[in-house]
């Protein structure tokens, strides 16, 4: 078996761009993976072709053989753009040696440690207690969510005193709190816009009376050693990881003790062969893995397989495929509120956990080919915000 062809997507997940791709052997397996969208989005096909040129004739299966090639080949280490690339190989290869064998992809990691995934929904916004409320119950009872991720951000970082932004983020937790019920599991994203580690502390700090499910990065992700300075005398659970690229940058965060749960993203440090390695050295810090994943349905089923073969798996990030997407993306109603098509068959929650397919190979899902070339490429770009003098703030 040959890989002889490659084939790359560019298509929408409702009101954002995903880059879908394909890779097909010489007796007729396709391959499936799905790059990260950091933007600019279109630059992803060239360095797909280049990269492809490395595969094309080699055996799918020797996994590890070619994705070491694909990253030892660059002199100098890839970034954002070459590892979500990499990424997407990454998945193919897996899905393609998976379906080879005709078992589900986490059978070749080892076999399933667990029956099923745990998620939570990523809600994204910070809504009135009564309304986050109404949403959290929805989502329970269609899907039984019991585990919410919200925003911390009630009223403009920059325009306002400091003081009253943590105390107005403090007092929507307490009122969320005494608003919804007592099982649900609440997490904040505070999405890198804090500057400062000792007013990144000040709010994990507010936050932590009311039990946050986990507080996450607060702080941009450059400094390594400043998460070590952040988690000393932070009284709740501290979660990055999202930015990071690699093992190395990982193992860095683990040493200065800057996180008690990691967040690496599957079609960003490289797929799954180096989300496997960095998970193993988290599980040598005792700290637990709760995969990024804000990305479309396919990123989710190559998490599913993973998650099921990691030890040390807490929680993953969940996007439904159907009904309403990021609340804050876009202005179109319908694209918003619309379905993800080009995964026939996406893994949709029980009982607010994720069940495996033992019985179906790779992946375990069916693309549309035909829907992700009818409905094609969506631009988007991520706003970045002013202060009060005219600079620019963290987006």
């Amino acid at each position: 078996m040959k890989i002889d062809r490659m084939r790359a997507f560019m298509t929408r997940d409702k009101d954002r761009p995903r880059v879908i791709v394909a890779l097909d052997t010489d007796d007729g397996l396709t391959g499936w993976g799905e790059c990260y969208n950091h933007g600019p989005d279109k630059a992803l096909p060239p360095l797909l072709d280049y990269l492809y040129a490395f595969l094309s004739g080699q055996d799918p299966t020797r996994v590890d053989y070619l994705v070491n090639l694909l990253i030892q080949q660059s002199r100098f280490p890839p970034g954002a753009l070459g590892l979500a690339a990499i990424s997407a190989l990454d998945h193919c290869l897996w899905d393609l040696a998976a379906k080879a064998a005709n078992v589900p992809v986490y059978k070749l990691l080892g076999g399933e440690v667990r029956d099923r995934i745990k998620v939570y929904a990523g809600v994204y916004t910070a809504p009135d207690a009564p309304a986050a409320r109404d949403e959290f119950d929805r989502l329970n009872a269609e899907w039984g969510f019991t585990a919410f991720k919200l925003s911390p951000w009630r009223i403009d970082m920059h325009a306002h005193r400091w003081g009253n932004v943590v105390k107005a983020s403090a007092d929507y937790f307490r009122t969320l709190r005494e608003t919804v019920r007592d099982d649900y599991e609440i997490a904040f994203d505070a999405h890198a816009k804090i500057f400062e580690p000792i007013a990144a502390r000040q709010l994990g700090n507010a936050l932590a009376p009311y039990d946050p499910l986990f507080y996450e990065e607060p702080l941009r992700p450059e400094n390594i050693e400043a998460w070590g300075d952040l988690k000393q005398g932070l009284n709740c659970v501290l979660a990055t990881g999202e930015s990071l690229y690699n093992r190395n940058e990982f193992l860095r965060l683990l040493q200065v003790k800057g996180a008690d749960l990691i967040q690496p993203d599957i079609c960003v440090v490289g797929g799954i062969s180096e989300m496997r390695r960095i998970a193993f050295l988290a599980e040598a810090f005792f700290v637990g893995v709760a995969p990024h994943n804000p990305m479309g349905p396919l990123a989710t089923a190559v998490n599913v397989h993973f998650s099921a073969a990691a030890q040390n798996f807490r929680i993953l990030e969940y996007r439904l495929p159907k009904g309403q997407a990021y609340v804050y993306g876009g202005n179109d109603i319908e694209r918003r509120q619309g379905e993800t098509r080009y995964v026939v068959d996406p893994y949709l929650p029980k009982d607010g956990y994720l069940e495996l397919r033992p019985d179906r190979p790779g992946w375990g899902v069916e693309m549309d080919e035909e829907a992700m070339t009818e409905e094609g490429y969506v631009h988007w770009q991520r706003r970045v915000p002013k202060r009060p003098d005219g600079s620019y703030a963290f987006a």
